[in-house]
């Protein structure tokens, strides 16, 4: 359950809350949440760098 939450806070980056429908658990091993969260932390940092050089960019004017 704890792996599931951190999954929709990963996925509740733009404000809006996300849930998971608990039974969606039995489809998905622990290792298969465990990856489909670590692909969520890669592309929220890659979103946040792309934010940043975006927002740099005005920073220089």
């Amino acid at each position: 359950m704890q792996l599931l939450k951190q999954i929709e806070s990963l996925l509740s980056f733009d404000g809006n809350e996300t849930t998971i429908n608990p039974d969606y658990l039995a489809y998905f091993s622990c290792k298969e949440l465990e990856s489909i969260k670590k692909e969520l932390e890669r592309k929220n940092e890659k979103m946040v760098e792309e934010n940043l050089e975006w927002m740099q960019q005005f920073k220089k004017m």
